[in-house]
């Protein structure tokens, strides 16, 4: 839809903007062809404040703390659905009927075994490797292993490509860990879920029978559901920025797991527990609270508040109810959940947290949940690549098949030295 346009008039110039409104969400002003019509470009570090693509598949409203995959509230398909149901949404748009529900997850199922040479690949990595490293060699080699998948030009390739992702990944990180402790690969088995069958791959050892706990099965489905997309983050546009040169799928992926590593966007949890066993007990949550308080103190209290939303966080929500659950189940004594839980009430109660809005966000959650089911903190990144393999694929999907889809090429503003002669070095 179109809007009275824009009018941008200065420094000699001037022209009239379109204004383009979606569905839901701000308003944009088209600025496509501001750089031939005035010679200059927008100044905008971060992308913070533009629309770098059209996109069908995630909406976030942060000051109102809603999250949508098309167009269903995240909290519904949390309580309501699954994540293979959520992995068919994202990619086609619609929910799936019973039979191609049926259909996706059998596909799916019997696509979650990886070519029996890419074992040796992983012998290639120290043993203390961090598994973000391996997830991102693994990943970016599967292009060379699948080769009846990577013209971007087929649908079918495309689609191929698709579920041979979403269904490895599990595998693929359950051997990053079993590799990094020295255990022996576990293969999938197909009467799990895909939740289940990455719990099994993850921590069973063939010396004893592993049933998975259907707690902590759906603890670990919940999980993904909420990582599942995100928008246009770092990682989701790293991937359609290289997507968009025409790089293969496998190679699209491995770039958002490199940017996902980074602390600033994936490694939020894992900084969450640092946090914790940095307070250690309960009786010295005062003194933390009060350094989080002072303006002058570098410290920061890690799982609050979120830089999108402004209201609490709207997965948090769900991932609440989900953390008190597993902790019952597992009966764990760990002096680290009980400072989890007395800041989580701290938090929701203290005026100067209410007022910040600094409320419990979901890698505060996810962060207790996942040290709780067993998985070392290394692995915390790892998980959330593993979820976000789905809205990855999906936006990457979105973009190829958009036929105003460009190769990505930012602009910037030059500050370094004007032109000058190359002077002889034995004349410097």
């Amino acid at each position: 839809m179109s809007n009275e346009p824009m009018k941008l008039a200065g420094n000699g110039a001037a022209m009239d903007l379109p204004v383009l409104e979606g569905s839901t969400g701000p308003k944009v002003m088209d600025v496509r062809k501001l750089y031939a019509e005035t010679g200059m470009f927008t100044f905008d570090p971060g992308f913070t404040s533009t629309a770098s693509c059209e996109s069908r598949i995630t909406y976030i409203d942060g000051d109102e703390g809603e999250l949508w995959y098309r167009g269903y509230p995240i909290e519904q398909l949390a309580e309501q659905s699954d994540f293979m149901e959520v992995c068919y949404l994202l990619l086609f748009g619609e929910l799936p009927t019973k039979a191609e529900k049926a259909k996706f997850e059998w596909d799916i199922t019997h696509h979650t075994m990886i070519h029996e040479q890419l074992h040796k690949f992983y012998s290639g990595f120290r043993r203390d490797a961090h598994p973000m490293a391996v997830m991102v060699g693994v990943v970016g080699a599967l292009a060379a292993f699948y080769h009846d998948s990577t013209d971007i030009n087929d649908p079918h390739q495309r689609m191929v490509a698709s579920y041979r992702l979403i269904a490895k990944i599990p595998t693929i990180a359950a051997m990053a860990y079993k590799y990094s402790v020295g255990q022996p690969f576990v293969y999938p088995q197909n009467d799990l879920s895909y939740a289940g069958n990455f719990l099994k791959m993850m921590f069973s050892v063939p010396a004893e029978e592993y049933k998975v706990n259907p707690i902590l099965e759906e603890a670990m489905d919940l999980i993904f559901i909420l990582h599942a997309d995100h928008e246009q983050n770092a990682s989701t546009s790293t991937v359609r920025l290289a997507g968009s040169s025409g790089a293969n799928p496998f190679a699209c992926i491995a770039a958002g797991i490199a940017c996902l590593w980074g602390p600033a966007h994936g490694g939020a949890n894992e900084a969450c527990l640092n946090m914790l066993q940095e307070i250690g007990t309960v009786d010295r949550i005062p003194e933390f609270i009060a350094r989080a308080k002072d303006k002058n103190d570098p410290f920061r209290l890690m799982g609050f508040g979120h830089r999108v939303y402004k209201n609490f966080d709207p997965r948090a929500k769900v991932m609440r109810a989900t953390a008190h659950k597993v902790l019952k189940e597992l009966g764990v004594n760990d002096p680290l959940f009980d400072v989890a839980m007395e800041l989580e009430k701290i938090a929701l109660e203290d005026p100067y947290f209410i007022d910040k809005k600094l409320y419990p966000n979901v890698d505060f959650y996810s962060g207790i949940i996942l040290k709780a089911m067993g998985f070392p903190t290394e692995m915390f990144t790892v998980l959330f690549a593993l979820a976000r393999t789905s809205g990855w694929i999906a936006q990457w999907k979105e973009m190829i098949e958009d036929p105003t889809q460009r190769i990505g090429r930012p602009r910037q503003l030059y500050t370094g030295a004007t032109k000058r002669d190359y002077v002889p070095v034995d004349n410097r």
